[in-house]
């Protein structure tokens, strides 16, 4: 194999949004990027006049020269049937499925009832179908926090288990993907300080995952305690004070929503925390995942809060956030914001956002290094941002056939970065979308078109894993275009250098 040039982006004058050309049939919201470079969305007709119904799904698939903007909407499998959810956890495993479990609301024919559902379902998007998975007994799921750990494995909260009684200790599960069932992982001297509501579970380096405590079980109005998690050990440990309060208790004197703002892990490993408030704009706060020290952030602008909102990750390293004020918390206008490390600025919001509040939209960083936005409308937005990747941060390919065949499956490659540096988009306990997951991308040197290959069996799921060579299998799509051709893996939206294959 020969490598090519690293691949230039040219950045654009300023950021900017592009509605999508096609407009989807229905009202979307939660969305998850397969491993075959298709978009998985949910229809969720959650506000007066949207139209669907919370049982089906859509793919956005990109055109043939990968733009999404120009993609193209087709209905696939619905789910099981009397599951029709609002508000759950989700997650894209190592072998391309996807998983989707819990629910805050049920909405069969669209009326939405508050049911903290446990059922869930796992989608195979080769054969396009969901089975059932098994829901963990005497269980209120409901709108809960999950991530795939570095092993491999879906870790999943429950919600409120203290507050409804179905424990006397917070409680999450392991998913076993071969029996669709859940095994308990929490016992009561595993060290949670509290309950899991409104928290957000967020990847770090080390494979730890930190958290920052909603007390919503804890009665403490000024608490600021944040946590991580040790899968090897079982045991959460406190990460120290977040310095300024980042979930929402009306500024210490309770009633308040007990909301919590995303987090986003960056390059060079600080993770951006932000906070929600009814009483007074949200404060932020920045972790150091290599020192362990938390620093005061600023607060947001216009006196708003981040209140159930998403955020993503550009592939320039600065954070995108979007906040409403936090007088109201959950009314329009919502305003969006760019984290570059020092300031917390001003940034251009897609046009529908002075008609929705923070909780509706959803982020989620693109193969293309764009960042497509749903707002439970059929607009669709995506982000052009400013700047570009550093070279250190791009995944390096290391071995690949240098000839493929078109309708093969599993072809090997290896390389390192292959699952980014950070999980890239974030929302909390209502909504997760990361993509720290290799895909791979072959364009055909002769027509430009552009083909994803559908990635599994990742070595990882663990993000930042530097020198270390990791890997996963692909398929080669039957009906790519053969001839001479140019591979590249792609994670969270940056590419590799390319290395020149021949398809056959």
């Amino acid at each position: 194999m020969t490598p090519a040039t690293v691949p230039q982006i040219v950045p654009p004058s300023s950021a900017f949004w592009t509605k999508g050309t096609n407009a989807p049939p229905v009202s979307v919201g939660s969305m998850l990027l397969l491993t075959d470079g298709r978009i998985l969305v949910h229809s969720e007709p959650n506000c007066s006049g949207c139209v669907g119904n919370y049982n089906h799904w859509y793919t956005l698939t990109p055109d043939i020269n990968g733009s999404y903007v120009k993609g193209t909407w087709k209905q696939v499998a619905s789910l099981p049937s009397g599951y029709d959810p609002l508000f759950f956890a989700s997650a894209v495993l190592a072998d391309g499925n996807v998983v989707v479990q819990g629910g805050e609301y049920n909405c069969p024919s669209g009326s939405c009832s508050g049911v903290w559902q446990s059922a869930g379902a796992l989608y195979n998007s080769a054969t396009n179908t969901w089975k059932a998975t098994i829901p963990p007994a005497t269980s209120n799921i409901g709108d809960a926090q999950s991530v795939v750990l570095p092993n491999k494995t879906w870790m999943l909260a429950e919600c409120c288990a203290v507050y409804f009684g179905n424990s006397t200790f917070p409680v999450y599960y392991t998913f076993n993907e071969g029996t669709l069932s859940f095994t308990a992982k929490s016992n009561s001297t595993d060290g949670k300080n509290d309950d899991f509501d409104e928290e957000g579970w967020n990847l770090l380096p080390n494979g730890k995952v930190l958290t920052v405590d909603a007390y919503t079980t804890n009665t403490s109005l000024t608490g600021m305690n944040s946590e991580t998690y040790n899968f090897g050990t079982n045991k959460w440990s406190t990460a120290g004070s977040t310095i300024v309060q980042l979930w929402d208790s009306n500024c210490m004197l309770g009633g308040g929503s007990f909301e919590l703002g995303p987090a986003i892990l960056r390059p060079g490993g600080t993770v951006f925390y932000t906070g929600a408030s009814d009483c007074s704009a949200g404060h932020t706060s920045v972790y150091n995942s290599s020192t362990g020290i938390w620093t005061k952030g600023p607060d947001f602008p216009n006196a708003d809060a981040a209140n159930d909102a998403p955020a993503a990750l550009e592939i320039n390293g600065n954070v995108v956030v979007e906040a409403s004020l936090f007088a109201g918390t959950f009314n329009p206008p919502a305003n969006f914001y760019e984290w570059n490390g020092t300031n917390l600025n001003a940034f251009p919001a897609p046009p529908n956002a002075v008609n929705t509040p923070s909780f509706v939209g959803h982020l989620m960083v693109l193969p293309n290094g764009q960042i497509m936005y749903t707002d439970f409308s059929t607009d669709v937005e995506f982000l052009t941002s400013v700047g570009t990747f550093s070279p250190a941060w791009q995944p390096t390919i290391t071995s690949v056939a240098a000839t493929l065949t078109h309708g093969s499956k599993g072809n090997s490659i290896s390389g390192t970065q292959f699952n980014g540096l950070s999980q890239a988009n974030a929302y909390g306990d209502d909504f997760q979308d990361a993509t720290n997951y290799p895909l791979v991308r072959i364009t055909n040197n002769a027509t430009g078109h552009v083909f994803y290959c559908k990635t599994h069996g990742h070595s990882t799921m663990g993000v930042a894993t530097g020198a270390k060579i990791v890997s996963t299998k692909f398929d080669v799509a039957s009906g790519i275009e053969t001839g001479a051709s140019k591979l590249v893996v792609i994670a969270n939206g940056i590419p590799s250098a390319s290395v020149a294959v021949t398809v056959n």
